[in-house]
This record gives structure tokens, sequence and C-alpha cells, in this order.
């Protein structure tokens, strides 16, 4: 039984628009929180909130930019939504967030301090204990209120975001950039697009990241040949940043975001 999807009667312009301005106000914020590190950041314990991590201030001004891109552009992009799909994307994000955490758990595991290098380090074998940590607002109010905005972010915003680029352009632009991508049908398998969309997604992430990335995203693009459904690689995405944050803040281990 399917879901009611939308359907878009838009030019080849607009549908590009809408794939790829999202994902491109996306990133221009994380350009934003670049410069600012450089500018105003100090990590210290006795810099105000805003100065020991930008990314406080930053993410929240993302997380509702890419919404409303989103949103604006809602109805010009084919979700084709499934509950069946849906369904079988719920264990196809558990295990890609699985392999994404492994790295971080074999670290405890084999019992190991300070920073790994070798073949641990490219695999991302590392503590992962230094990044988006909320514990530096005080007050409970605020802390779940950035708690609440970096789920958000990293369950809706981003899975839409990454998704409706990824999968939803870049998959058919490969297939065909010289010509009407959009003529591609949705889930088209080539190893040209393969390669080039996971490879892509792959350095999109920081290098300790690489392994996983790798892994999940070739397990999205499987999921995505197989169900030529776009809204199940965007479930997918949900459910595992959903489960990679519930890790997070159940071990502490905030590099992982």
């Amino acid at each position: 039984m399917a879901m009611s999807g939308h359907s878009t009667t838009a030019g080849p312009a607009r549908l590009t628009r809408a794939h790829v301005v999202p994902f491109a106000v996306f990133m221009g914020f994380m350009l934003a929180l670049e410069l600012a590190n450089a500018a105003i950041g100090w990590d210290h314990p006795e810099a105000p909130w805003w100065r020991q991590n930008p990314a406080y201030f930053i993410y929240p001004l993302q997380t509702f930019a890419a919404l409303g891109c989103v949103a604006y552009y809602w109805r010009d992009i084919s979700f084709n939504w499934s509950w069946k799909w849906c369904l079988i994307a719920i264990p196809f994000g558990a295990i890609g967030i699985a392999f994404w955490l492994l790295p971080a758990m074999a670290y405890d595991w084999l019992g190991l301090t300070g920073k790994t290098t070798g073949i641990l380090k490219y695999l991302g074998v590392d503590a992962r204990a230094d990044g988006f940590d909320p514990s530096v607002f005080q007050n409970p109010a605020a802390w779940w209120t950035t708690v609440m905005l970096r789920f958000l972010r990293a369950v809706v915003v981003v899975a839409l975001v990454e998704e409706i680029f990824w999968r939803g352009f870049l998959m058919r632009y490969v297939c065909d950039w010289e010509g009407d991508y959009w003529r591609q049908p949705f889930g088209r398998a080539t190893w040209k697009s393969y390669l080039i969309v996971t490879g892509l997604f792959m350095l999109a992430h920081s290098p300790t990241d690489y392994a996983g990335a790798f892994v999940y995203g070739s397990l999205t693009y499987l999921l995505a040949v197989w169900s030529k459904n776009l809204g199940a690689c965007v479930i997918m995405h949900a459910v595992a940043n959903l489960l990679m944050g519930l890790h997070i803040m159940a071990t502490g281990k905030y590099g992982l975001w």
C-alpha cells in the first residue's frame, strides 16, 4: 500500500534547483562554521558557549534555513512514499549505522588510548570524544533545546537534504549529464553512478568516517536501486541518524556528530 506522494510538472531547471538548493544552503552553513571557528572559536572552559564551539548557533540557523528550502520545493520532489519500502528501510538504516559506529566501539573494545595510527586510523578507530557536547549548557532548558535541535538537524534535515541531492539528483545526473538527466528513472543502476555518488558521499565526510561512509553509502545505493523509492532512502537515513544520536548521548562520543 503506497502513501500519497508528490507529483510534479516542474521543468528541468526547477527540478534541479529543488534537488540542489537545499543541499547547497546546508553546505554553505558548513563553510560559515569553518569561518566562524577561525574568527571567534576559542576551545577553553572559560569561553562563552558561542565561542567554545560556534556550531551551537550555526547549526540551528542551518537547520531552519535548509528546512525552509525543502519546504519551499517540497511539491517539486517525488518521494514516492511507500509503507512497504519505508519499513524495509528501517533495518537498512540500522545495519548501515552499525558499520559507521563500529570503529568507535572497537576503540573501546580494544582498550586503546590516545590517537591511533596506521590501518586503525584509516578505518576510523578513534575515541570520538570531542565534538558537539550539549553539557556546555548548565541550564536544563538550554540543554534540552540544544539536544532537540541537534536531533532535528540530524534526523530530519540531514536525511532529507542529503538524500534529495545524492540519490534524487546526482544519481540521475551522473547517468546523463549531457542530456535530459531528469528522464533517467530514480534508482537506475550503473557502475559509474555507484562509484561517483558513493565516492563523493564518502569524501563529503571527515576522513575518520570514510570507511563507515563508504559502507553506508553503498547500502543506500543498493536500497535506491532495489526500491526505486526516494522516500525509502530518506527513512533509512533518518533511522540511521536517530540511532547514531541515541548512541552518542548514551556513550558521550560527541565526535561522531
